[in-house]
């Protein structure tokens, strides 16, 4: 069973520029689909970027589209989640997910292994 964990997060200021990252044990990333969710405080958990299984077919959700990139190293076996422009409202628990399956899947309950996420405040 593939075990992720995230770590880059910490705090920026606006303006600023994030990588963060995915950091697999137990299994190859590349055999999975991937994708990022974040969490801020109050609420509910949402997506944010997610790749296929083949890193052919990316996609950022309209909260992040033009400030976000996914991406995925396999020698390192890692995902990385870009982003730019940080707005205070970026300010989140970012967690990574994996999938069973190819396609690409912008849905919680599609996703069977999860992080434990890392802290990203963003301060005006």
């Amino acid at each position: 069973q593939v075990q992720l964990v995230e770590f880059g997060g910490g705090l920026v200021q606006a303006g600023d520029s994030l990588r963060l990252s995915c950091a697999a044990s137990g299994g190859a990333l590349s055999s999975y689909a991937m994708g990022w969710f974040r969490q801020a405080p109050g609420k509910e958990r949402e997506f944010v970027a997610a790749m296929s299984r083949s890193g052919l077919d990316t996609y950022c959700s309209d909260s992040v589209k033009g400030r976000c990139t996914i991406d995925r190293d396999n020698g390192e076996n890692t995902v990385y989640l870009h982003m730019n422009s940080l707005k205070p409202e970026d300010t989140a628990i970012y967690y990574c997910a994996a999938g069973d399956g190819s396609w690409l899947r912008v849905k919680e309950f599609e996703y069977a292994y999860w992080g434990q996420g890392t802290q990203v405040t963003v301060s005006s």
